[in-house]
């Protein structure tokens, strides 16, 4: 059976009839608008991201398989949480903090393309990466909260699919960072002058170098 492919880059959820898709689709007589359908429910939790994804049409019985590539899974977790970048020194400056609700709707975008047999393997994937950027996830680390994902104490939220969370919860959010990140204010303190530190002495190397070359010019 003869297989074409399409590639093409879409908004998540407003893909349409028009170009690209429309005119590469056309020739192979494959129902436009059935692929179209199918593209926006495959990508509908990326609105607002550009999509690559792939059309493979049977040009005999005019069937469709569709592929979604989906962006690498910090950059997603970075626009859930409107962060700009991760943390520098994640292990203590913690930037963001997460609710399990995030976590899932970030989850549910990436399974497809993830090495997982369920959500909540998905869910755990991302707790880690988020570690990784410096953010936390219910006002804990990974090895505080994948143990309670194991144990069920987020199955309703997980087996519900749900990606929302409530006013009070992004203030408790909010409030979990805040003691974390006192926690580890007079450590980061600490590291910020020892950079400073040796940034100046670096640069006082600098200029006495530079003063050794100039030396030997000025006396001739």
């Amino acid at each position: 059976m003869a297989k074409e492919k399409i590639d093409a880059l879409v908004e998540g959820g407003k893909a349409s009839a028009a170009p690209p898709l429309g005119p590469a689709l056309g020739p192979l007589k494959v129902n436009i608008g059935e692929v179209v359908a199918e593209i926006n429910k495959k990508t509908s939790a990326f609105k607002g991201m550009k999509v690559p994804v792939t059309v493979i049409v049977d040009t005999e019985t005019k069937k469709f398989d569709i592929e979604i590539g989906t962006p690498p899974m910090s950059q997603l977790i970075k626009k859930e949480l409107n962060l700009k970048s991760a943390s520098g020194i994640p292990n203590k400056d913690k930037v963001a903090n997460m609710s399990i609700e995030q976590a899932i709707k970030v989850a549910k975008m990436k399974q497809d393309s993830l090495l997982v047999n369920n959500l909540k393997s998905a869910v755990k994937t991302v707790v880690g990466s988020a570690n990784a950027g410096g953010i936390l996830v219910e006002g804990k680390i990974a090895v505080e909260i994948n143990p309670e994902i194991d144990a069920g104490k987020y199955d309703k939220e997980i087996e519900a699919g749900t990606t929302e969370h409530s006013e009070e919860k992004t203030a408790i959010l909010k409030e979990q960072l805040e003691t974390v990140r006192k926690k580890f204010a007079g450590e980061l303190e600490k590291i910020a002058t020892a950079k400073k530190a040796k940034a100046e002495k670096d640069a006082q190397k600098v200029a006495k170098a530079e003063k050794a070359v100039e030396a030997p010019a000025a006396t001739k």
